[in-house]
């Protein structure tokens, strides 16, 4: 089974050569061999050894039920064997009695009587058992090819085996395991992996994980932000260097005067609309994602938002080495509770530490300055060590809860001098996303995710950082 799933020279030999005792298993083999499912199973286990040993395993149970199946086969083809040794035996008896015949012969060929009674004995006997051999490998043969169910269980199993190596496969990719990196991983190592991503706290949520990466991927051509270039159209506002001629011309007016300080007072002047392209951040993209126990509940779907919030960070943690940016993970929860998982640009991110980051849970309560404390202090590490700025944190809660106007005055000092951004997620809470909220008072960019399922939600994010 493991070398029909391996081997790339796939050959199954004819029954004729098989010996008797073997005709069983050369039929469960055929059967297998021939199913439709077979051909889609080797498209995933041709030379990959861990693969077809998977193959075989998830074919196991079947393989049993098919064996206990074919017992009464499998008596008759063992039959037909001792049998068939019997024929040898009587055919080796013969061949010695002609031997002794050939040695007491006289000089005219005659033999003693005693000796041509043995020979015709041995002969009579081994014809005999001959023609029982030649019934019992019939019957054996018939035996194997009427074992009862045996092909459509074969058809089941290796369905079975293509849907769980291909599901493997699929997680795999999910979680950014590449083809490559599992070739050079050696097998028991490659097991525990995929034994701890079937178990881990996110293996329900592989396929979410895969579909943020691949939209944020798919977004990574775009990833600009807006700033002064090419003009698409006139806005509101109160910019005096964007002013169309019209609003300048009702400054020469002086009953219009007064309609122009309160038109710019309240940010309804008429302005140029422009459009351009510039670098999106350099520093580091640090995720800041709340574990507290809220972020267990479940929205649309099934999904949690934690899930939700992992699998974009993880997401990001793609963006971030694709931009050749530091990453760091911060886990968050009440203010004494708190994780950080750091992911250098310039090394290798093990696939072990990625899921201690995404299976880490710290549940309690929320605390905003903790984390964000924490992502500025690196901030201002990374400007200290490589005079490196425009840094960005994304904030991923589901709570709101309140910060002191020092701790503001501090981080707003912060910011002017590191010209870091500052993203907020609101997963599954639409009133921490409130104009006149704590996270809508701390955030530069701020949208509230209510469909868990929606992995476009946070498209442009990925354009931005």
């Amino acid at each position: 089974m493991f070398l029909a799933a391996y081997k790339v020279g796939l050959r199954l030999r004819e029954r004729t050569e098989m010996d008797a005792s073997r005709l069983v298993n050369h039929q469960v083999i055929s059967a297998l061999v021939e199913s439709p499912g077979f051909a889609a199973l080797r498209r995933e286990t041709v030379g990959d050894p861990y693969a077809a040993a998977l193959a075989v395993l998830a074919q196991a149970g079947a393989l049993r039920r098919m064996l206990e199946r074919s017992q009464d086969a499998q008596g008759r083809a063992e039959q037909a064997a001792r049998t068939r040794q019997d024929a040898e035996r009587a055919a080796t008896a013969v061949a010695e009695a002609l031997g002794r015949a050939a040695e007491e012969a006289d000089e005219d060929g005659g033999v003693p009587a005693a000796t041509a009674d043995a020979l015709r004995r041995a002969i009579q006997t081994a014809e005999a058992i001959g023609a029982a051999a030649r019934l019992a490998a019939q019957d054996a043969a018939q035996g194997a090819a009427a074992v009862p169910g045996l092909r459509g269980a074969a058809h089941r199993a290796a369905g079975e085996a293509a849907e769980a190596v291909r599901e493997e496969a699929v997680l795999m990719r999910a979680w950014g395991v590449g083809s490559g990196e599992l070739e050079r991983m050696p097998y028991a190592r490659r097991a525990r992996l995929a034994e701890r991503l079937r178990a881990g706290r996110l293996a329900r949520w592989a396929e979410l994980i895969g579909r943020f990466r691949q939209m944020a991927d798919g977004e990574r051509a775009r990833k600009v932000e807006s700033a002064t270039g090419e003009l698409v159209g006139v806005t509101l506002g109160d910019d005096l260097s964007r002013l169309i001629p019209s609003e300048l011309a009702n400054l020469g007016l002086p009953e219009l005067r007064a309609v122009f300080a309160a038109r710019y007072a309240a940010g309804q002047l008429m302005l140029y609309d422009s459009r351009g392209e510039q670098p999106t951040g350099r520093g580091a993209v640090i995720a800041c994602v709340d574990t507290s126990h809220s972020m267990y509940a479940a929205g649309p779907g099934g999904v949690t938002r934690e899930a939700w919030s992992k699998a974009c960070a993880l997401a990001l943690l793609d963006q971030a080495r694709h931009a050749g940016r530091d990453f760091v993970g911060i886990l968050f929860s009440a203010e004494d509770r708190i994780q950080v998982f750091r992911f250098p640009a310039g090394r290798s991110a093990g696939i072990e530490q990625v899921l201690d980051f995404a299976e880490t849970f710290l549940g309690g309560g929320t605390s905003y300055q903790a984390p964000l404390t924490v992502a500025r202090e690196l901030l201002e590490e990374e400007f200290d060590d490589a005079t490196s700025t425009r840094g960005d944190i994304v904030m991923i809660t589901d709570d709101e809860c309140g910060v002191t106007e020092e701790w503001m005055r501090g981080w707003n000092d912060a910011r002017r001098v590191l010209g870091f951004r500052l993203f907020g997620l609101a997963v599954g809470a639409p009133g921490a996303a409130e104009a006149g909220s704590v996270l809508d008072a701390l955030c530069d960019n701020l949208r509230s995710i209510e469909d868990l399922t929606d992995v476009h939600a946070a498209a442009d994010l990925f354009r931005l950082i």
